[in-house]
């Protein structure tokens, strides 16, 4: 699954944005979720997440337009993918908000 969330910020504020609001990210999941997160490189986050007894594991790229959400679902899951990606796409202008000072 690949869902891409469009934006208009410069990637430096893109990247504050997710680390602020990484506490957040399972909330952002349907049902909840168990979430960590982690940089490998400037501009991918990796998620490993724990939802509907399955664990999964994300990438976030940070591009000039976009962030683009990529999971590979497993086949006991595949059947909520048009469920997942419309939340994720629903919820992307949350987890890109201005983080509360």
């Amino acid at each position: 699954m690949r869902v891409a969330i469009p934006h208009q910020l410069e990637k430096d504020e893109v990247r504050r944005r997710l680390k602020a609001n990484t506490e957040s990210v399972g909330d952002h999941i349907p049902g909840g979720a168990g979430v960590s997160t982690a940089w490998p490189s400037e501009d991918r986050m990796t998620m490993d997440i724990s939802a509907m007894g399955q664990s999964l594991r994300a990438n976030v790229d940070v591009e000039a337009n976009q962030v683009v959400l990529s999971v590979d679902l497993p086949p006991a899951l595949a059947f909520v993918e048009p469920m997942i990606a419309g939340a994720i796409r629903s919820q992307g202008d949350r987890l890109l908000a201005p983080p509360k000072d």
